[in-house]
């Protein structure tokens, strides 16, 4: 059953941790480069199969005893916190421009790119932890693949606009603060469940 609360949690959490991540300016770039729309088409499908391999992983954390599966979950939701709070600034990877430029070329190299620069990411296993502590996975799903598409289109079409007005560490803080948040709710599950 769908559950607007779950989907609108889930968006948040994902929104704001994917959205200083790299690949945020890897679709700035391509977007840059490329038609939008083909861009985002290739970029869309490389996150919806990302979210669907994440909700099944926190599917199956499910079937595990719920204290254990809680406090996994709020070490999970501690660690990707930290991993925002101390991460350092890579910069920008070069993105190889494609000679050809018609829609399958560019939604490839868009899907190609975050296939392997999102597998294992943080917000992949957030979506985990997500489906896991909900035990929704239709609602976190929805939640996620919004949340990735949303920043992917920030990133394609305004990106540059947007890290003008809204500092990059201020937007990693309030994910980190979530996620702590987060956490802390998963331990004091697993401790009074």
């Amino acid at each position: 059953m769908l559950s607007l609360t779950v989907a609108a949690v889930t968006f948040g959490v994902v929104f704001l941790a994917e959205l200083p991540d790299k690949t945020a300016l890897a679709g700035l770039v391509l977007g840059t480069r490329y038609r939008a729309s083909y861009v985002f088409a290739g970029v869309a499908a490389a996150f919806a199969v990302h979210v669907a391999l994440a909700v099944a992983a926190g599917s199956v954390l499910t079937l595990l005893p719920q204290r254990l599966v809680q406090g996994i979950t709020g070490a999970l939701f501690l660690a990707g916190a930290l991993m925002l709070l101390l991460k350092k600034d890579d910069g920008e990877e070069e993105i190889r421009k494609p000679k050809d430029q018609s829609f399958w070329k560019v939604a490839g190299s868009g899907f190609m790119l975050i296939m392997v620069a999102e597998f294992g990411d943080l917000t992949q296993i957030m979506t985990a932890n997500l489906a896991a502590r909900y035990e929704n996975p239709l609602s976190v799903g929805l939640g996620a693949v919004l949340a990735l598409w949303a920043v992917a289109a920030i990133g394609i079409l305004g990106g540059r606009a947007l890290m003008r007005r809204v500092p990059l560490k201020l937007i990693t803080r309030i994910a980190a603060c979530v996620m702590l948040v987060l956490a802390g709710l998963g331990f004091y599950e697993a401790l009074t469940a």
